[in-house]
């Protein structure tokens, strides 16, 4: 199986190789590195969770830990910027167990050849069988071999976020009190 939605450029496949030991040991996940170049190089580094839920302060660890390697292996010629990041709430879907994962949610997926005369594809995700992405779409539920995927990511809707919410609740990252006032409000407006 390629990894080529972690790691899409050689560039970005050599640096994973460095990169994914180290976020490994750490207890977290490379979700996905791009190096990005424009007016300034930076290289964008997602890292979550096995079971989700990364907080700031561990993006600043990974970043500084990262760093350091880095700077040894000196993969990138350019002076370049670090940024270690959460996956946010409409992450990419980077690896088969992604898909697997996020079933029943909303995607939005492309692929690097035209499948059926398009290249875009958005619906819900159906699972995974063998190495193909199973989706929802209009016409019914497709199969796309993870290998034929250029990018792919969840599209942002209410019960995303719920879910979100929810496991960060389980997982203990968010503190109850801080929503206290919020749900008062909410409950007061309610009664009446």
């Amino acid at each position: 199986m390629s990894n080529d939605l972690i790691a899409k450029a050689a560039i970005d496949r050599r640096l994973a190789e460095i990169i994914t030991p180290v976020i490994e040991d750490m207890g977290f996940e490379l979700v996905r590195v791009r190096l990005m170049s424009g007016k300034s190089t930076i290289l964008q580094v997602m890292a979550d969770r096995p079971d989700g839920g990364i907080e700031v302060d561990e993006c600043a660890k990974i970043s500084q830990a990262i760093g350091a390697v880095l700077d040894v292996e000196d993969p990138i010629l350019d002076e370049y910027a670090l940024e270690v990041s959460s996956p946010g709430i409409d992450r990419p879907l980077t690896r088969l167990k992604d898909f697997d994962a996020f079933e029943g949610y909303e995607a939005k997926i492309e692929t690097t050849e035209l499948i059926d005369g398009r290249r875009r594809f958005k619906g819900e995700l159906a699972g995974v069988e063998g190495g193909e992405v199973l989706i929802n779409v209009e016409e019914g539920t497709i199969g796309l071999q993870f290998d034929w995927l250029s990018d792919a990511k969840l599209v942002l809707t209410d019960d995303l976020i719920k879910e979100m919410l929810r496991q960060r609740k389980a997982s203990g990252a968010i503190d109850e009190n801080e929503f206290d006032d919020i749900e008062t409000e909410e409950s007061a407006e309610g009664d009446t």
